[in-house]
């Protein structure tokens, strides 16, 4: 669960997660590949088992195994949800060759539509059109634009991503941004929160930051941040990095104390 005190200083809490990071980054360096590789697989089980409760959907952890591991043949009708696991594990795994390539790459509004159609291929294959209504019933309560307003919106959110506006925030504070940003948008009827996670991740990880999972218990917390401002959902991704950073030191150590590797 997040631990963040809503009072608690923006500037102080900068400093403390990017000491953890530090920290983080320092040992990632140091372990095994296959200790690294077992917590990142791990990590996004974690991942998607919480990113589906927050779209309201409860998986267990063999459907979530079943969905991602190749050496796994499963029966599609007997997991419902079996083609949004793999599709959005197939957007995390786009997401993350892309933060890899780095520079060479550049964050634009072409990346959001690819992502969105791994996630839908069904609406990739109608050309992924932004939706033309307003939706009744939907699972975030947040104001949204009107469809007339979407096109011209997600032109400046494009332009914004590759600006130097956005490449000098730090890169939590830009990745919460721009999942506020597209939310608040909401291009898509389907996918669109997701998609924004996704796209979260991607910029934290071409930053060199670990993955953010914004766990279940704080469902009710984040529909909150995305009826408030960007900065609501900054604490938000500050302590989700935290706890990732933190998490990963604490397997790390059990598996492979400092001690024994100095003593090596």
């Amino acid at each position: 669960m997040l631990r963040y005190k809503e009072k608690e200083d923006f500037e102080s809490r900068f400093g403390a997660v990017d000491e953890t990071v530090a920290r983080w980054r320092e040992r990632t360096a140091a372990i095994s590949t296959q200790l690294r590789a077992e917590f990142d697989a791990r990590l996004m089980i974690s991942l998607i088992y919480h990113d589906a409760a927050l779209e309201g959907d409860v998986l267990t952890y063999s459907e979530i195994n079943a969905a991602t591991d190749q050496n796994i043949i499963s029966d599609d009708t007997l997991i419902p949800s079996y083609e949004s696991i793999k599709n959005f594990y197939r957007g995390c795994e786009f997401a993350r060759q892309f933060a890899k390539d780095g520079s060479r790459k550049k964050l634009k509004i072409d990346t959001v539509r690819e992502l969105y159609r791994i996630l839908a291929p069904d609406e990739s294959a109608k050309g992924a059109p932004y939706r033309k209504e307003n939706p009744l019933h939907r699972l975030y309560y947040h104001e949204i634009s009107p469809p007339d307003k979407i096109s011209q919106r997600m032109r400046k959110f494009g332009e914004w991503l590759d600006s130097q506006e956005a490449k000098d925030l730090h890169a939590i504070d830009r990745a919460a941004r721009a999942h506020w940003e597209l939310m608040a948008i909401f291009p898509w009827l389907k996918e669109t929160g997701r998609l924004s996670r996704i796209l979260s991740n991607l910029i934290l990880e071409q930053s060199g930051y670990p993955l953010a999972v914004i766990h279940s218990t704080d469902r009710q917390r984040y529909y909150e941040a995305l009826k408030s401002d960007p900065k609501s959902l900054v604490s938000i991704y500050l302590e989700a990095v935290e706890i990732t950073a933190d998490s990963a030191l604490q397997v790390y150590d059990a598996a492979e104390p400092p001690q024994r590797r100095r003593a090596s």
